[in-house]
């Protein structure tokens, strides 16, 4: 088994065919996506092919350590579009093309007017070990 990260970007991938943003559906269209969604993960959960999954709002907030006292704070420096990440779901599949397959079937998630998104989904595989050195 491998494991794998769907990403779903706010913004930064190239554009989907049914591209209106979520903010411009209706309550039913953003009911039917969560739904389509929801039953994806359901049945992933059942053949042992689900890890983890989850929405992340919009906004965020940068903290690093600065030596002793208080990490500082910032909603800046603002990161490249192709960043924000508007959620993720894990997979743990048998390999690459069942990944692919899992991806394509869940960019079809309803949106506008019902019909699929066709969103572009981020696939990354999960680092399985750390590279070997040898001198």
């Amino acid at each position: 088994m491998a494991k794998y990260l769907l990403l779903k970007h706010y913004r930064g991938a190239p554009a989907a065919v049914n591209d209106i943003p979520m903010d411009q559906w209706t309550p039913e269209e953003i009911s039917a996506h969560v739904q389509y969604m929801q039953d994806f993960a359901d049945r992933l959960e059942k053949t042992g092919e689900f890890v983890d999954g989850q929405a992340l709002a919009p906004e965020g907030t940068f903290v690093r350590y600065d030596g002793e006292g208080r990490p500082p704070v910032t909603d800046g420096p603002f990161a490249e579009t192709k960043d924000l990440i508007a959620g993720w779901m894990v997979i743990d599949v048998d390999g690459y093309e069942r990944a692919v397959e899992l991806a394509g079937e869940l960019s079809a998630a309803p949106g506008a007017g019902g019909r699929p998104i066709h969103e572009w989904l981020e696939l990354r595989p999960f680092l399985t070990a750390p590279p070997t050195i040898t001198d």
